[in-house]
């Protein structure tokens, strides 16, 4: 199975989405509810574009040899520097709600395919849960990303979080902006130095902030005990005119100067992409929207077909670089 062939199975399953032959927003539009981006700009497309002006440099001077791809990221060793992207509920792409078993099969594929699956503390009390069942039965590197609930709420997460074999605990921070959920009634609110800090110390887990677009931001967050953060805008999401994940990486790779890991997010693509985003400075990546469309088209096995397709394009585009390892990667390789 192609993942082409994948795509166009989603098309019959999936909802508020056009399973485009290249996710680049445009699809979708500035459509919330759904998978677009907060009118009237389109973020997502913001995003997307900025991966396709920078360039790769070959390098055709280069000893021959196989190109390994593996890494390890917070203890878990990866055949890839991938993270998929978290999603608290699959209701913008269904009719019903699929979210328990949307995770359980990305996590699936997570097992099988050596990346990290970050799922959501959604919006209904059996998403952590069923996200923690699935990360157990299946033995996969899995992240859960919690909303910015009030730190009370958080604090009984981390409790169940601390108890599993999770690799780290993530919280959102940009979601605080979701306006999508403020008819649902669901308490929401950005965070104080002091209160990521108390969530940081409740912790027994490497501690990730994601939605990190700014140096100060990437500083203080390092400040609170930040292990990792998350270069994102939130796919366009939040706040119109926001910047390219891919514009201000630069400055937040040199403002965090390797005191934490940065993983960055937002219209990445392709393998080339990915190879693209780690010679600029970060430590992985992560993916979103392509895996709904590679789950509804068939499953785990859509999923596992993307991520290879992902892995693939990442060895032929370090090897026509010059780089058989990830640490041969290197900012030379880039044409900004």
């Amino acid at each position: 199975m192609t993942f082409d062939e994948v795509r166009e199975s989603a098309k019959k399953n999936i909802s508020n989405c056009k399973a485009c032959p290249v996710c680049n927003g445009l699809g979708c539009g500035n459509t919330i509810p759904g998978p677009g981006s907060k009118a009237p700009g389109n973020g997502a497309n913001v995003n997307w574009s900025a991966w396709q002006k920078i360039g790769l440099n070959m390098d055709v001077f280069a000893p021959d040899g196989a190109v390994d791809t593996g890494c390890e990221l917070f203890g878990a060793k990866l055949k890839l520097p991938l993270l998929s992207g978290p999603i608290g509920s699959l209701t913008q792409y269904s009719k019903t709600d699929v979210t328990l078993e949307y995770n359980d099969g990305v996590i699936e594929a997570a097992a099988k395919c050596g990346f990290i699956d970050c799922f959501g503390d959604g919006v209904t009390p059996q998403t952590l849960p069923g996200g923690l069942i699935s990360m157990e039965h299946y033995q996969a590197a899995a992240v859960p990303i919690l909303n910015p609930f009030p730190n009370d709420v958080i604090l009984k997460h981390i409790e169940k979080i601390n108890k599993s074999s999770a690799v780290a605990v993530g919280v959102v921070a940009d979601s605080a902006g979701l306006s999508v959920w403020t008819g649902k009634g669901l308490k929401f609110g950005s965070k104080t130095p002091d209160e990521m800090k108390e969530l940081r110390a409740a912790s027994e887990k490497p501690f990730i902030v994601k939605g990190i677009m700014t140096a100060k931001n990437a500083e203080q967050a390092v400040a609170c005990g930040a292990d990792g953060i998350i270069v994102s805008n939130h796919g366009g999401r939040v706040l119109p005119g926001a910047p390219a994940t891919a514009e201000v990486l630069p400055e937040i790779v040199a403002a965090v100067g390797g005191a934490a890991k940065i993983i960055v997010d937002g219209g990445l693509r392709s393998g080339s992409d990915i190879l693209k985003a780690l010679a600029m400075g970060a430590d992985a990546v992560m993916i979103c929207r392509p895996f709904p469309v590679a789950w509804f088209g068939a499953g785990a096995e859509g999923v596992t077909v993307y991520v290879e397709k992902l892995r693939m394009e990442l060895v032929e585009a370090m090897y026509m670089c010059g780089a058989r390892k990830l640490t041969d990667i290197s900012p030379e390789m880039v044409r900004v």
